[in-house]
């Protein structure tokens, strides 16, 4: 890598947490540019696990998932338990049929989003595991989501979410075994200034793709923002309440991180755009909170560690 990019990626990496804010600030006040990128969230959304894969390597991403045996159950705690649970409380309210309900089952039926392991490392933690947790997660997401999309009157085209659920596998699978292949060929010992330059990289993935998966907050900025606010409201509560109980019930933090940072843009591709377009305002405010965690509960995580020591 010429020292010029590496040097630029790597004040990248002491500065993420304001990429990521740039990256909001720019879905939010950019909204031509937001429309430009989104036809390129897969692509970009499949960059950026390639960049994961290649800063972990294959060794210690697949190795703990061969030794962890709890990995695939706590998955199916977090796509399969967590949706059942909240869309059955909703049905005793009568809400589950709703718009609400509708995104709350979807925010809780995505696996870890595919960033997932870049925001880990810019809190300064090991993202190995929140690596296992996005790979098993993905895998096994044609199984888990089965049970939420019968318990969800509100989602239809059931063949067409389980092609899209396939389909996602297929790129992680693609996109990690690139990153590990090349970790494996071209960086198989990184020192610790290449493995700065890829989390640059990484936040610099993360900052441009969230600018597409808010393309729809900016004009709901101007058109309704008193109930952007309600849903912005929702978005955070969904996001900090499940990483609190993530970390209350594993007292793990790839755990908690994973439990409220899911990859809801999934549906966009997945699901009619009759059922889908009142869930899209939902789905850009999600972005916020998953954008802000390193910025907001870096601390906090931090303080879990020392009290937990």
């Amino acid at each position: 890598m010429p020292s010029m990019a590496k040097s630029f990626l790597t004040l990248l990496a002491h500065h993420g947490r304001l990429c990521l804010v740039g990256g909001l600030l720019a879905g939010l006040f950019a909204p031509g540019l937001a429309a430009a990128l989104k036809p390129w969230l897969p692509h970009m959304v499949a960059g950026l696990v390639t960049v994961s894969a290649l800063r972990i390597g294959h060794n210690a991403a697949l190795g703990g998932i061969r030794m962890g045996g709890d990995i695939a159950g706590r998955v199916l705690a977090l796509q399969v338990a967590a949706p059942i649970l909240v869309i059955t409380a909703l049905n005793l309210f009568g809400l589950n049929a709703t718009t609400v309900g509708l995104s709350l089952a979807l925010a809780l039926a995505g696996p870890s989003i595919s960033g997932g392991p870049a925001i880990t490392a810019m809190m300064g933690f090991d993202p190995t595991r929140t690596m296992q947790l996005l790979l098993v997660g993905t895998l096994l997401l044609p199984v888990t989501i089965l049970p939420v999309l019968w318990l969800q009157p509100a989602i239809g085209g059931f063949d067409e979410v389980l092609l899209a659920a396939l389909r996602l596998c297929g790129v992680i699978v693609l996109a990690a075994g690139t990153g590990f292949a090349l970790r494996a060929y071209l960086l198989p010992d990184p020192d610790r200034s290449d493995i700065e330059a890829l989390d640059g990289l990484s936040a610099l993935a993360l900052a441009i793709i969230v600018v597409g998966l808010m393309s729809a907050v900016g004009p709901a900025l101007r058109d309704s923002p008193h109930a952007l606010v309600g849903w912005l409201a929702l978005a955070f509560a969904v996001n900090f309440g499940m990483q609190a109980m993530g970390l209350a019930v594993f007292r793990s933090i790839p755990e908690a991180i994973v439990a409220g940072n899911r990859n809801i843009a999934l549906f966009l591709v997945a699901l009619p755009a009759t059922v889908i377009d009142p869930v899209l305002v939902f789905i850009g405010c999600y972005q916020i909170p998953m954008y802000l965690t390193p910025v907001i509960l870096g601390r906090f995580y931090r303080g879990y560690l020392r009290r937990d020591a």
